[in-house]
Parts: C-alpha cells; sequence; structure tokens
C-alpha cells in the first residue's frame, strides 16, 4: 500500500509504483469517482479532433432555431 497527503490547495502525488503500474505518463487525464467510501482515479482517452469532427454531423437534429430558443439560458 503507498500512502500520500492532501496539499492544503487539494493536491496529491501520485505515488511512482501507481503510475507505472496504471501507466501513467505526464499530460495523462485522469478521472476521479466516490464509491462505496472509496476514490477511485482511472486514466482517460479524451477522444482526437477528427473523431469530434467525424460526429459533428450527427449532431445538428440539436442545431435548430427551436433548440436555441429553449436552450439559450443555460
Amino acid at each position: 500500500m503507498d500512502i500520500a497527503k492532501i496539499t492544503s490547495k487539494g493536491q496529491t502525488t501520485i505515488p511512482v509504483s501507481i503510475r507505472k503500474a496504471a501507466k501513467l505518463q505526464v499530460g495523462d487525464t485522469v478521472t476521479f469517482e466516490f464509491k462505496n467510501d472509496s476514490v477511485i482515479i482511472r486514466k482517460i482517452k479524451i477522444p482526437s479532433d477528427d473523431y469530434l469532427k467525424s460526429i459533428s454531423e450527427t449532431l445538428t437534429e440539436w442545431n435548430s432555431v427551436e433548440d436555441e430558443k429553449a436552450w439559450h439560458e443555460l
């Protein structure tokens, strides 16, 4: 078991052994989840811009004048 402290700014260091086991590297993105009195940290992969561009055409159904009027304050 590895132990790390949390700073006054809410920051901590992920121990080297955990970073190696999870194959975490500089610039990786992680997500945090609280479940059953535990904090779970998961490495996530952000989709590339190419992926987002490829699906953008499927999102046009939500791009209408009516939708803009209904949701403009959000």
